[in-house]
């Protein structure tokens, strides 16, 4: 095997010049380093990782705790997983993806073996059991989303709160007075993972703000229970004008199904998602959407972690603003339409003189019944 010692004799240096052409630690001439380089070259020298990691007391690796729970859209969450591989390979640091469901146990495990440098915590819930170890151990870690209470921690994440807030104003603006939040699936607010609960808590004390009757459900992510729970939903609220989705799996089938319960999007109801931009992007129609920026929340995890591995000091909570982008899944309100049954119910008699039941309103006309 090559030692860095034949290297050093092959191109006639010190075995120190060569550790820093290749550490980079220190300034070398151009024609050192090149004859450093040839060498390491004709000789196929690698680097011991093993060495490198004991000469310098780092493991140039990162943990991304990351459980797979039932619930969760694993596409969306290869995009953080992505965008935290990626960014990590920039410091210079490969990635060790933990996908068991451990728990404090798993965490401790990963701490005590020296593995890793720092840690990146995923799908955090209100009161997650790994926050009080997170707390006390030395391995330097960096939370994606927020529990309920933070303190001693690094958090980064979307503003889920806001996010709730944002869709509601968008749909108030537009004269809708009666809407649904449509939520992840029940195990997961179960679990009380936390930006399923803020965004439930964004929507429903925004809309009592804005004057707007607002009820929240969790949503499964098949498409017979999506159409199921959309038909009560429908049915429990005959003045529902709008929708606020946050499921990324079940956003097609609730565009697939309303149509089926005699609801046209968005000329009978409106649509607003928290998601993907290419997930809205794909949606027939166009969704109305607050993006879920998942490479910039990795990216900053990555980033705040790596200063926290250097010892510097970082701020303890960092909250992205949601962004809205407007596209073809939502309009003005229009007035409660009892006479549109839904598929299998018996249709009223039409009312003498009554205007087309279609019409819809100016944007930001009068109040309506939602």
């Amino acid at each position: 095997m090559v030692t860095i010692a034949d290297v050093a004799r092959h191109a006639g240096v010190a075995v120190s010049t060569v550790s820093y052409v290749l550490s980079g630690k220190r300034a070398i001439s151009a024609s050192t380093r090149e004859r450093v380089l040839a060498s390491i070259h004709a000789l196929g020298y690698h680097p011991h990782a093993g060495a490198r990691a004991l000469a310098s007391r780092r493991a140039n690796v990162i943990a991304l705790v990351l459980p797979l729970r039932s619930g969760m859209h694993l596409p969306v969450l290869m995009q953080f997983a992505t965008s935290v591989v990626t960014t990590a390979r920039q410091f210079d640091h490969d990635v060790l993806l933990v996908t068991a469901d451990e728990g404090p146990a798993g965490l401790r495990r990963i701490a005590a073996s020296a593995m890793v440098d720092g840690i990146v915590v995923m799908d955090v819930e209100m009161r997650d059991p790994r926050v009080p170890l997170l707390r006390e151990l030395e391995r330097p870690s960096v939370l994606i989303g927020f529990p309920a209470e933070a303190s001693g921690l690094t958090c980064v994440d979307l503003d889920f709160y806001r996010a709730g807030e944002v869709c509601v104003g968008h749909l108030a603006a537009l004269g809708h007075r009666r809407i649904a939040l449509l939520g992840a699936p029940s195990v997961v607010y179960e679990r009380e993972t936390g930006f399923a609960h803020r965004t439930r808590a964004g929507v429903t004390e925004s809309a009592a703000r804005y004057g707007v009757d607002a009820v929240a459900q969790p949503c499964e992510e098949n498409y017979d229970a999506v159409r199921r729970e959309l038909a009560g939903l429908l049915h429990r609220n005959p003045g529902l004008t709008a929708l606020v989705v946050h499921n990324e799996a079940a956003v097609g089938h609730v565009l697939a199904a309303l149509p089926t319960l005699g609801r046209q999007v968005p000329d009978d109801i409106s649509v607003v998602a928290i998601c993907p931009d290419e997930v809205a992007e794909r949606s027939g129609p166009a969704l109305t959407s607050v993006l879920v920026p998942a490479e910039e929340v990795g990216r900053q995890a990555v980033a705040l972690l790596m200063r926290k591995v250097d010892g510097e000091s970082v701020p303890a909570a960092t909250l992205l603003d949601p962004r809205l982008t407007v596209r073809a899944s939502t309009g003005p309100a229009v007035e409660a339409r009892a006479e549109v049954p839904l598929p299998g119910a018996r249709r009223p008699a039409a009312r003498p003189g009554r205007g087309a039941p279609s019409t819809r309103r100016a944007a930001g006309a009068g109040t309506g019944t939602g």
